[in-house]
């Protein structure tokens, strides 16, 4: 029960209304936690979020690469606030409050499918606030490993973004974030340049000199950038973009720990 109870505060905050509405109702909130509890127990890896669009996804346009996006809250954020960002083969595969289990599950789906030239995998910050239970940065390591290598079998090429800053949750007050989101940014950076993969420095352009956490602006609740915040962090997108294009597509699974 608590790890129920955890699983949908942190889905009623993180989720929100699918345009991440200002001031949700108290009725928005029940409703949200009801299907978030549905989920839990038919579809814990919330496949049906993207099915339908999935199964209308025509052929990658000639000239045009597909990029997709999997990730948490932070990158379905990106897509309800600026949709313009999203053009040109871009496809938003972000679903708010999820681990990195959670986004293993539907890699197959969500990218493989869709067959892109690069993906980019924004994951960690609710494996670090325990989302879906109590899990190690090993775990969360192994989960990331095997999106990479599964792309990477796959002919596609690989960005791994770094978790952007966030002093505190505000669905798990007290919990020591700063840190640990470091940590594994550290990783993912060596972990890229192993596997010959592009890292997205994201956090390097929100923090706050001297600090953990985003800075001020760039933000809405210390976790969740804003429409200011998605704008200092299109640039990176850009480049890393650039850059994992000009790579070629690989031929091989590169293991790295």
């Amino acid at each position: 029960m608590k790890l129920t109870r955890l699983l949908l505060a942190a889905l009623t905050i993180a989720v929100g209304c699918p345009a991440f509405a200002a001031d949700p109702t108290p009725e928005q909130k029940a409703q949200w936690a009801k299907e978030a509890e549905e989920r839990l127990h038919t579809d814990w890896a919330y496949l049906g979020r993207y099915r339908e669009a999935n199964a209308v996804m025509r052929a990658p346009v000639k000239g045009q690469p597909r990029i997709v996006l999997i990730g948490d809250s932070i990158t379905q954020g990106w897509f309800d606030q600026v949709p313009a960002f999203f053009k040109g083969g871009r496809i938003g595969r972000g679903i708010g409050g999820q681990t990195t289990p959670q986004m293993l599950v539907r890699f197959p789906a969500d990218v493989v499918a869709l067959k892109p030239a690069v993906v980019q995998i924004m994951a960690g910050t609710n494996d670090i606030a325990f989302n879906t239970g109590p899990m190690t940065p090993d775990e969360s390591k192994a989960n990331i490993r095997a999106m990479t290598e599964l792309a990477q079998a796959n002919g596609i090429r690989v960005i791994l973004a770094s978790i952007p800053p966030a002093d505190q949750y505000p669905w798990r007050p007290g919990l020591d974030t700063g840190s640990k989101i470091a940590a594994m940014n550290a990783w993912l950076k060596g972990y890229a340049a192993a596997t010959g993969s592009t890292y997205a420095d994201y956090w390097s352009a929100l923090v706050a000199p001297g600090t953990l956490g985003m800075r001020e602006g760039l933000s809405s609740d210390h976790v969740h950038p804003t429409p200011a915040g998605y704008a200092v962090m299109a640039p990176v997108a850009e480049r890393a973009f650039n850059a994992a294009l000009s790579r070629p597509a690989p031929t091989r699974v590169v293991i790295a720990k």
